[in-house]
């Protein structure tokens, strides 16, 4: 018999197979019994009829406890009441290693009442659901779907340090690390400065990779560990690299749409919501988001905004509410955006930046700008800042040998996939969350 996977089950109908992975549930008629496998790739019914294979054959159902490994042996056949739509005809089962313990996450529980402490306790056995299986693999085609976009347009992989010296969105969420003689150092909150130095070389660059923030914010939306795709472009205006992120997030979408229809229904997705994700994308200055904002709260809105502020959880959600696609939001007030953003010209207050929202309330999904690219501007913020001004040196070099107009932005990868498979937490699509109260396992 050939061995082959799960995912590939639908090209070998009326053929004897072997199949090796785990007993994910089982149940019993009398005379017919129902096994569900998993191998990684998928989940597939195996059927053992009685009669039809040997007595000792059908007996070892009994033997059979969840999460078992096994090695089965049968002929596809083509079963549309079945899970994916194939069954097994089982023949042999051989048991590779027994489960040496219950498994401690129930088969079957009240989704609506989830123990969800207990099962983050037992995050590296909860991973093996249908759900966190099916968000993982979401994940898995949205990163590579964000490659395969940038290799398209020919961008560079370019990976920046993870260990950096300063800050670039502040001082106040670093995670200091002890390193050597040169004293405190510190985990990357953002590639980006790194990024313009790629540019200037390499002309279109992107990171892919983690990044660290030391806010103990317990929201929905934030983990203190999470990875961030940044893209920056030499010779790019905020209008250029607005363009880009519209055209990514559409590409991404309609990879999981896709490749991914199967999961996003395990997950119960409501898929028109992404199927309508399409340019252009709505495009508003933070003024007008303001003035919703404001009006909502004159009308009673429970909301702790006044303009000049930067927007929160709350502001962002009735925001995206009002569309059904991701909105972008630009020209920031200068004073609560960090001192790269280059100033708008036609009013220097604002800056030359963009966020955009992800409908449905998962907020902010991308952060960028134009960066300032003139050397005396740069200087004067570093030091209105108060910022090292030996520590940025190398950056301002930038600005001093042939400084061109530059562009980028970060997209965080837990909060696109959240969005795009309708979970409610970050911490359900990161393979293992970090979290100011939760470092285990």
């Amino acid at each position: 018999m050939d061995r082959v996977w799960i995912e590939d089950i639908g090209q070998h109908v009326g053929k004897k197979v072997e199949i090796r992975g785990w007993l994910f549930n089982k149940r019993s008629s009398g005379k017919v019994k129902f096994l569900i496998i998993r191998d990684g790739t998928g989940f597939l019914q195996a059927v053992m009829v009685k009669g039809d294979v040997s007595e000792e054959v059908f007996e070892r159902y009994g033997e059979l406890s969840y999460e078992d490994a096994v090695v089965v042996f049968g002929t596809v056949k083509r079963e549309n009441r079945a899970p994916g739509g194939y069954e097994l005809l089982l023949e042999d089962i051989h048991i590779h290693a027994k489960a040496l313990d219950s498994f401690p996450i129930p088969k079957v529980r009240p989704e609506n009442i989830p123990d969800v402490g207990k099962l983050f306790r037992y995050r590296h056995l909860w991973i093996r659901s249908r759900k966190q299986w099916s968000i993982l693999r979401i994940r898995d085609e949205v990163e590579s779907a964000i490659h395969d976009f940038f290799a398209q347009r020919r961008f560079r992989r370019f990976d920046p340090p993870i260990f950096t010296p300063a800050s670039v969105e502040g001082t106040t969420t670093l995670f200091p690390v002890p390193y050597f003689d040169e004293g405190e150092v510190y985990l990357t909150q953002s590639g980006q400065l790194y990024l313009e130095a790629g540019a200037m070389a390499l002309g279109k660059v992107y990171s892919f990779g983690p990044t660290f923030r030391a806010e103990k914010s317990r929201t929905r939306r934030h983990l203190t560990e999470f990875w961030m795709v940044e893209p920056e472009v030499a010779w790019a205006t905020l209008s250029d690299i607005m363009d880009l992120a519209e055209d990514l997030l559409v590409y991404i979408v309609e990879r999981v749409l896709e490749n991914r229809r199967m999961e996003l229904e395990i997950l119960n997705r409501d898929i028109s919501r992404l199927e309508v994700i399409k340019k252009p994308f709505p495009r508003i200055t933070y003024d007008e988001a303001a003035s919703l904002l404001l009006e909502a709260k004159r009308k009673g809105t429970p909301i702790d905004f006044e303009y000049g502020k930067d927007f929160g959880s709350d502001e962002e959600s009735l925001i995206s509410h009002r569309y059904d696609r991701p909105v972008m939001i630009t020209h920031y007030p200068r004073t609560i955006k960090p001192f790269y953003m280059k100033p708008d010209p036609k009013d220097p207050s604002k800056v030359l930046c963009v966020d955009v929202l992800a409908p449905e309330g998962y907020g902010e999904i991308i952060g960028g700008s134009q960066r300032e690219d003139d050397y005396e501007a740069l200087l004067r913020r570093i030091r209105q800042e108060g910022l090292p001004e030996e520590e940025y040196s190398w950056y301002l070099d930038l600005r001093k040998f042939g400084s061109v107009p530059h562009s980028g932005f970060g997209l965080g990868i837990e909060r696109t996939v959240a969005w795009i498979t309708g979970v409610s937490h970050v911490r359900e699509v990161i393979p293992f969350a970090r979290t100011p109260e939760k470092v285990r396992p």
